[in-house]
């Protein structure tokens, strides 16, 4: 797609999302399965994927702030902005990977800045409350600091918290693998839900991208669910439907994942990847790895399932250049 009409698109996207959030009308029910538009726009008319790069990394840390801050915001904007998913009044949960006890240059965790601006945006498209959370593999206090989340995420405004363990309940998934699971009561409760990924290998998954992401918001035992991971986070990826995915590749981590710790394991990419349909997100997001969509059965079997497409293209992606 051309820059040209990548413009065109975005000003007329963006003109929807403003109509949206003139309205006083609370956001639909939490089974609902797209996100919010006008009722005059059919909602397949709208962009379902935006992939957009920084055109000349630097490795200055600040600058690499604004450039997370500067790709996630247009990653939104190309979509339509954040008042095409969010509604005044809504209370939204974002949850991003918060998983390990390691400093955001090791690539484990999502780029706290990421968090932070879409916490910023969420607030400015009329949002009651943000919170943040995620079911943490290591120490939750440690992980929470030294993730940058925490922090860069309350300066926005965002209620950053450790999940209630008493909170997870048994919930009924309707699936062939998983019939049942504890799933966290206030993220299935919540008005709308953003999944905030990091791109980066897995040792049992082969990668961690949007589908995976979602087990932080699954109760143990989770590691029985290892041996027969793609036919089961399908199930969940069905039940545990988001409205917003934003999958941040600005530093991936190549090897030794999901821990990481080695500098020399992360590789910089520069991206943000945002949209509707999260098979969608984890083919273009496998692409990253030099791994086809077919390798990853979180992908083929997602699909099965009707949670979206692997075939990323033909949800013909908004792509942008920026710097």
């Amino acid at each position: 797609m051309s820059v040209a009409i990548n413009r065109r698109l975005f000003l007329e996207t963006a003109a929807l999302g403003l109509l949206a959030a003139c309205g006083d009308n609370k956001g639909p029910s939490v089974a609902q399965t797209e996100p919010t538009a006008p009722a005059s726009v059919d909602p397949s008319t709208l962009p379902k994927l935006s992939i957009v790069t920084w055109q000349t990394p630097q490795e200055d840390k600040e600058a690499i702030r604004e450039e997370a801050r500067r790709l996630t915001t247009e990653a939104l904007n190309a979509l339509g902005g954040m008042s095409r998913f969010i509604s005044r009044g809504d209370v939204v949960f974002i949850k991003p990977n918060i998983g390990w006890d390691r400093r955001p240059e090791q690539a484990a965790n999502t780029n706290p800045d990421v968090v932070a601006t879409l916490v910023k945006l969420c607030y400015e498209a009329g949002a009651r409350k943000v919170r943040i959370s995620d079911l943490t593999c290591m120490d939750e206090q440690r992980t929470f600091a030294r993730s940058g989340i925490q922090e860069a995420a309350k300066a926005e405004g965002a209620e950053v918290f450790f999940l209630d363990r008493r909170k997870f309940k048994e919930m009924n998934l309707g699936g062939k693998t998983l019939p049942t699971w504890p799933i966290y009561t206030e993220f299935v409760e919540c008005d709308k839900r953003i999944n905030v990924p990091i791109a980066k290998t897995h040792n049992h998954a082969l990668l961690t991208l949007s589908i995976k992401n979602l087990m932080g918001m699954m109760g143990d035992p989770r590691n029985q669910l290892h041996q027969n991971l793609g036919p089961a986070l399908a199930d969940v990826a069905a039940f545990l439907k988001t409205d917003l995915i934003v999958l941040d590749a600005i530093r991936i981590l190549k090897r030794n994942g999901p821990t990481g710790g080695d500098p020399k394991d992360v590789e910089r990419k520069d991206t943000i990847v945002a949209g509707v349909d999260p098979v969608a997100i984890d083919a273009f997001g496998a692409t990253l790895f030099d791994l086809k969509p077919e390798d990853l059965s979180t992908v083929t079997e997602s699909e099965k399932r009707g949670v979206g497409t692997k075939d990323y293209e033909s949800l013909k992606p908004i792509r942008l250049s920026i710097s």
